[in-house]
């Protein structure tokens, strides 16, 4: 079968270009051309057109949230081109999501039309990893039909990899490992570069031999996991001159997207690929310890004795590699190490990375920060152009989220702003309520009464910390009958049905994708339980061949009981038949012939069940999609790399998604709950993070806050429902970190209730009845109000309620303000947060509280109560919040 990939010009190997007579009309016009500015200039700031044009040298642009960032980025591609500086397939331009990268080629596509079709090498770092590694899968120790592990795929296998070592899979879970290679993998390390620690923190000590048990097994199912395709590459790379120099001849020109999100292995494959030698005596570029042999360990803190495995490897010198000199952990912490003895400083490429330092916010999964700040000092010299000309949120906008980001040390410096500024703006609107169910129904409200005057409800986005937020505002909006969609939620690929067909395709594909075959070996049921297939593997390990060869082995043997080796051998003939067909069948064709003929469909025929219908669609789905491919291996290569999800997404509704998910989106109105300590910013950051958790969460806040274009609500609450328990919770220091110029405390007109001294209780009103409360039941209430109800609204049995205060300080937003701690209502002081005088109440009293129903207090603390509810369980509530009974 033909390389996919031999399409692909390499080197220097791109047809000259002819050039027309010096002096003819072609020519002349040529120049005319030149001479006038390219129409995709036009509508450009200064300082985009200036990022444009810089096409020679390393460039830096760092490009605030909505300066038209991806504008920039194609229109550089296009201009690239334009000036015939180089071929498309002599760029390579790096994004982080699929999605980005569609948008690219589309853009691009628009300004220089067909020429997008020549740019095989624009993509996301693993796509690319992938067409490298193919090419190249031999210098790793695969086959280029390798398959692409998922990470319920990669977990079952290390399942196989801690059993097979003897462990409790229980105690040592596969999942928690499964996390542990990844992060492993993120830093570029191998088996024999984890720290110590690292290594001992898992199986016992046994962590080192786990994964290098992991990665042998991976080689024998000729499979990688999203890791390797990263850390393939580089090793191929640096342990391969040649291969690393065809590669520079190869890009003239190198572009990275989101160049703040990059871990340490990104960062080091784009060095390998942006910094070359000078000459070609002078050796690789510089490298951190990680991928330098012998290099201090992290854990060691000087030089190995031994022998650098897959990921570490030093790539051949010229000269002997053992004449490569060691490399200091500290040097290799700033950006690597010297270059090999008589080598010139590395030449840097014409590379231009995009990013903005005050949006990273995925250090949780690898991304650092520091690649970005450190970017002049890897490439000396550097033009830094900083886009700070926003086109999508209000000055107000603007102004508080700069105001906040400034408050973080490690930052290289820009403050947004518009050229349409509007007095009329709305300023940032900062709520307080009393409770979660509050936040959520005042939300809700909001939302209606925005749609009621013409606001899309797509343009409306509720941005969380944490994903527990969600379930109250969707148990609200249910019952408000608001549209609303999950951002981040189930997805098609990641049904049960489709993993199933999914294995199969896979098989035929890859014979050696053990853990395809055994998702599959009898589903449907063949009678294979168990212990046949445990035969099975362990005659695959024991002959060190997949477990489709080692099917056919046994069922030409008497090991295996007759009715199972029947099954067997129809599945293995299957199996093969399926593969024959495979270039002389269309993929869509073959793949509903696998689920016909092995049984798949028929089983979910049979089935009674009420989800077997939606199944059987499903199915039906999967092979629809089928067609826009053209081979079943490029299909299964394009759901490995892409899993978007596909709920309401031609459905106008409100949108529910973490800040995280956020990021590159933007809504009209977008509101932010739960701005309080320990969720926002969030304990765990706090504790494992320290100041750089503080900061990267102060990040996450400017990241919510300039989604909004005109209107933004930020929402705090004195108590909120975490896992099923009632916790008091204080507002988030963000909150004193907002300039006051560009936020109001809003008036409680939707929902009721002040909170401490951030906004007025309904109380304060002569007319409880005044305010114009957009919701049914509120019009019903003002029709039929009396002055009994006008009277005891706020009041049962006659004592009234008021919500509790927290602090007296003056600061940020809330400068100014009078403090509403202590406050009478009906003549009677009800509820203070401080005593005067000791509670009336005692141990052992019953009584009742309006949330939490009926208790008996266990614990008097001033005019706290510690109350032991009979359904809420334990909680610590005020006095004025109780009555006996």
């Amino acid at each position: 079968m033909s390389d996919p990939f031999d399409d692909i010009p390499f080197g220097d190997d791109e047809p000259p270009r002819p050039e027309p007579a010096q002096g003819s009309i072609a020519a002349r016009a040529m120049a005319a051309r030149r001479q006038q500015a390219p129409s995709y200039l036009e509508g450009l700031n200064p300082e985009q057109r200036r990022a444009v044009e810089t096409t020679e040298g390393p460039v830096l642009v760092l490009a605030g949230a909505g300066t038209g960032k991806t504008r920039v980025l194609t229109t550089r591609i296009a201009h690239i081109l334009s000036l015939g500086l180089a071929f498309p397939s002599q760029i390579l331009a790096v994004t982080f999501t699929n999605k980005a990268a569609r948008e690219m080629k589309e853009r691009i596509g628009v300004l220089v039309g067909e020429a997008i079709e020549g740019m095989p090498w624009l993509g996301t770092f693993h796509s690319i990893g992938v067409k490298i590694l193919r090419r190249h899968a031999e210098l790793a120790g695969l086959r280029s039909d390798f398959t692409i592990l998922d990470t319920d795929d990669q977990v079952r296998l290390v399942k196989q990899v801690i059993q097979a070592e003897g462990l409790d899979d229980k105690r040592w879970t596969p999942r928690s490992f499964a996390h542990m290679i990844d992060g492993w993998k993120n830093k570029g390390w191998g088996p024999r570069d984890i720290p110590e620690g690292d290594a001992r923190a898992f199986g016992e000590g046994r962590g080192r031999e786990l994964f290098a048990a992991y990665q042998d097994r991976l080689k024998t199912l000729n499979a990688c996991d999203f890791g390797d395709l990263l850390c393939h590459p580089i090793r191929l790379l640096r342990d391969n001159p040649d291969v690393l120099a065809e590669y520079h001849r190869k890009f003239r020109y190198i572009l990275v997207d989101e160049y703040q999100d990059t871990n340490t292995a990104q960062y080091m494959w784009l060095r390998l690929l942006a910094q070359r030698p000078a000459s070609k005596d002078a050796g690789l570029a510089e490298a951190p310890a990680p991928y330098v042999s012998g290099s201090a360990s992290p854990a060691e803190g000087g030089a190995r004795d031994r022998a650098p495995d897959d990921f570490s490897s030093a790539p051949a010198e010229a000269g002997s590699r053992s004449e490569r000199p060691a490399v200091s952990a500290n040097r290799a912490a700033e950006g690597g190490g010297p270059a090999p003895q008589g080598a010139e400083r590395p030449v840097s490429v014409n590379i231009c990375c995009v990013g903005d330092d005050d949006q990273s916010i995925y250090g949780w999964r690898g991304a650092e920060v520091d690649n970005i700040l450190r970017f002049e000092k890897d490439f000396p010299g550097a033009t830094v152009i900083r886009l700070e000309r926003n086109y999508r949120s209000t000055q107000h906008i603007l102004g508080a989220a700069s105001h906040l980001i400034a408050h973080n040390e490690g930052r290289l410096g820009k403050t947004l702003f518009t050229e349409a500024a509007d007095p009329d703006h709305a300023k940032v609107q900062v709520h307080a309520a009393w409770d979660s169910d509050e936040e959520a129904r005042a939300i809700g409200e909001e939302i209606e009464a925005l749609q009621r005057n013409g606001h899309d409800l797509d343009d409306m986005a509720i941005l969380v910390r944490a994903s527990f937020q969600m379930r109250e505002f969707e148990d609200r909006f249910i019952r408000m009958g608001i549209e609303y969609r999950i951002i981040g939620g189930p997805r098609f690929y990641e049904r049960m049905e489709i993993r199933d067909a999914m294995a199969y395709l896979r098989v035929v594909a890859q014979p050696a994708d053990d853990l395809a075959f055994e998702r599959i070996v009898n589903t449907p049921k063949r009678g294979l339980g168990d212990a046949s297939v445990r035969l099975v593997h362990d005659h695959a390990r024991a002959r060190g061949i997949p477990m489709l060869e080692a099917a056919r082995d046994i069922v030409a043997t008497e090991e295996m009981k007759p009715k199972p080796r029947a099954a067997l051998r129809e599945l293995v003939e299957s199996f093969d038949r399926w593969r024959e067909r495979m270039d002389r069948t269309p993929h869509p064709e073959l793949a509903e012939t696998i689920l016909d003929e092995s049984g798949y469909t028929a089983m979910w025929q049979n089935d009674r069940s009420a989800e077997a219908p939606g199944r059987l669609e499903n199915l039906k789905e999967l092979v629809r999609a089928m067609e826009e491919f053209e081979s079943l291996r490029a299909f299964l290569e394009h759901v490995s790399l892409v899993m978007d999800a596909e709920q309401k997404e031609h459905l106008d509704a409100v949108n529910i998604m973490t800040l995280h998910a956020a990021k590159g989106l933007e809504f009209g109105t977008v509101f932010l709950p739960g701005w309080e300590e320990g969720l926002f910013p969030h304990q765990r950051s706090l504790d494992e993070g320290g100041r750089s958790g503080l900061e990267e969460e102060r990040r996450l806040a400017y990241v919510g806050l300039t989604r909004a274009k005109t209107n933004c609500h930020i929402w705090f609450t004195s108590n909120r429902r975490i896992h099923g328990m009632w916790q008091g919770t204080l507002p988030s220091r963000f909150l004193d970190e907002l300039p006051a110029a560009h936020c109001d405390v809003a008036e409680p007109t939707g929902v009721g209730g002040g909170y401490g001294s951030y906004g007025a209780s309904r109380f304060d009103r002569a007319d409880p009845f005044s305010s114009d409360r957009p919701s049914p039941g509120w019009q019903r209430a003002r029709a039929n109000r009396t002055d009994a109800t006008a009277r005891n609204w706020g009041s049962r049995s006659g004592v009234g309620v008021e919500r509790i205060g927290y602090g007296e300080a003056d600061s940020g937003y809330g400068a100014g303000r009078k403090s509403v701690k202590g406050r009478v209502i009906e003549g009677e002081l009800v509820a203070k947060s401080v005593a005067d005088t000791p509670s009336e109440f005692a141990v052992g009293d019953r009584v009742f509280h309006l949330k939490f129903g009926n208790g008996n207090v266990v614990a008097v603390d001033g005019n706290k109560l510690t109350v032991a509810f009979d359904k809420a369980g334990e909680k610590r509530v005020l006095d004025g919040f109780v009555e006996r009974v």
